[in-house]
């Protein structure tokens, strides 16, 4: 399975437009136009989750794990579907971005799993598929709610909507992949 790497300007460069992105879009004054000329940032091969939290509280969480567009136009994407469109959580207001924390997930492609219990907690995320459910959990998921691998296995298949037994059924799709996650500096 492939690792995500991006240098640490990069990194901080991310997490720059992703800020911009948010305060844009929250206060809608919209978005800083300068140009990105960090190749990192334009490889189209990654996926990203966008987490916005307030103290402890999820504030918006939302991705892809099948990018479409560059890296850094998919992080401008999600960002703005994190602070607007997580259905758990209602949209963020003006008066707290300054309260708001962003961390980035950057995804490696997807990796079909022949033995999930193979896996690593903490290394590795899930995206749970069968017929039309799909369940994602970044890997942090599990050591944030210190799961073993059998209960990260099980919270997948839950959250695609599925029995917890699922991810044994052979019609169950269970696929990796790996996250380089980005926190903003507090």
């Amino acid at each position: 399975m492939e690792e995500v790497y991006l240098p640490p300007d990069s990194q901080k460069r991310l997490i720059q437009l992703s800020r911009n992105a948010l305060e844009g879009f929250v206060r809608r004054d919209g978005i800083e136009t300068c140009p990105v000329d960090d190749p990192h940032l334009h490889t189209s091969q990654f996926g990203a989750f966008i987490s916005l939290h307030k103290g402890e509280e999820l504030r918006g969480c939302i991705g892809t794990c099948f990018p479409t567009r560059r890296l850094y136009e998919t992080v401008i994407e999600m960002t703005e579907a994190a602070a607007s469109h997580d259905y758990r959580v209602s949209p963020i207001y003006v008066s707290e971005l300054p309260q708001i924390h962003i961390d980035i997930s950057v995804l490696s492609p997807l990796y079909l799993v022949d033995d999930p219990l193979t896996l690593k907690v903490g290394k590795h995320g899930l995206h749970v598929t069968r017929d039309d459910n799909c369940g994602v959990l970044l890997p942090q998921v599990a050591t944030q709610y210190e799961w073993d691998l059998k209960t990260f296995l099980e919270q997948a298949c839950l959250k695609a909507g599925l029995p917890k037994a699922a991810w044994r059924w052979p019609e169950t799709k269970v696929s990796s992949f790996s996250a380089l996650i980005i926190e903003e500096g507090r």
